[in-house]
């Protein structure tokens, strides 16, 4: 499904295919925790999902561990 969101950090638009049906989206938007509705995501893909922060963004302001 692609998901577009406005990323908290730089108010830039993004769009990004995820691997979640429209019911787990439904069961994370009315209050199932996201590692539970949807625990296949990686950390990047569940970031992008909650705050719209790609992993690129996440790198150029906060680099890797």
């Amino acid at each position: 499904m692609e998901i577009t969101k406005k990323s908290l950090l730089t108010g830039k638009v993004h769009t990004m295919w995820l691997p979640i049906t429209q019911h787990q989206l439904d069961m994370w938007e009315g209050g199932e925790l996201i590692q539970n509705v949807m625990p296949h995501l990686n950390e990047e893909e569940r970031e992008f999902l909650i705050s719209g922060i790609t992993p690129k963004e996440w790198d150029e302001y906060y680099g890797r561990e």
